[in-house]
């Protein structure tokens, strides 16, 4: 097995959330002390830090996350390299021409502009790279199955219709990865996103990792 490079956001009691959803926390139910045994309360939404999207979180009749078939969630994956996009530009399909070979190859793609490194800070939720709606529309054509991003959603104004768009054409959407700098320069890997097996849900937190060649 080739070098794991872990891509999951830490979860920690009060780490920040979109400012509509509901707030994270995790706290000792029962101790050593009190029952014997440690053991903790967990309260998320199934979209805290890194998570995927499934087709239900916008669509009442879409695919939930338990019925998504793994195989969708293991995948062969290039890293699209944002780094030197400013705050609140978009992100283009003349800025994936590099990877094409890539992408006409079959792999999925993941979205390194670097905005991760704002977390766990306010700033992390607003003001970063975003997918426009001809990228959208791109991956769409493209048949992409997955795009990931260290962003933590598309697009903080067009939001809508990012997500209808991709999750109606059944592209899965990674948000909140982290540690991209680690991953290789126009080289595929693995790429894992496993969600909880959440019956009827729309999204899940996922451990994402990366498997290198």
């Amino acid at each position: 097995m080739g070098k794991i490079i872990d891509l999951t956001a830490p979860m920690f009691n009060g780490a920040p959330t979109m400012p509509m959803d509901p707030k994270f926390a995790i706290t000792w139910h029962c101790t050593l002390e009190t029952l014997g045994y440690n053991l903790s309360r967990l309260t998320t939404s199934t979209h805290q830090g890194t998570h995927i999207d499934a087709p239900r979180h916008f669509f009442n009749k879409g695919e939930c996350i338990d019925e998504i078939s793994l195989d969708r969630c293991v995948v062969r994956a290039v890293k699209v390299d944002l780094t030197s996009k400013q705050p609140d530009t978009p992100v283009e399909p003349v800025d994936l021409e590099p990877y094409n070979t890539f992408i006409e190859q079959g792999c999925c793609v993941l979205l390194h502009t670097g905005w991760d490194k704002h977390f766990p800070e306010q700033s992390f939720f607003s003001g970063f790279p975003y997918v426009s709606k001809s990228l959208a529309d791109w991956f769409v054509k493209k048949k992409i199955g997955l795009v990931g991003m260290d962003m933590p959603t598309p697009n903080g104004d067009d939001w809508k219709y990012i997500h209808v768009k991709m999750l109606g054409a059944g592209i899965l959407i990674v948000e909140g990865l982290a540690n991209m700098e680690q991953l290789p320069e126009k080289e595929a890997f693995t790429f894992y996103s496993l969600p909880l097996k959440l019956q009827g849900r729309d999204g899940s937190p996922v451990r994402a990792i990366a498997i290198l060649d």
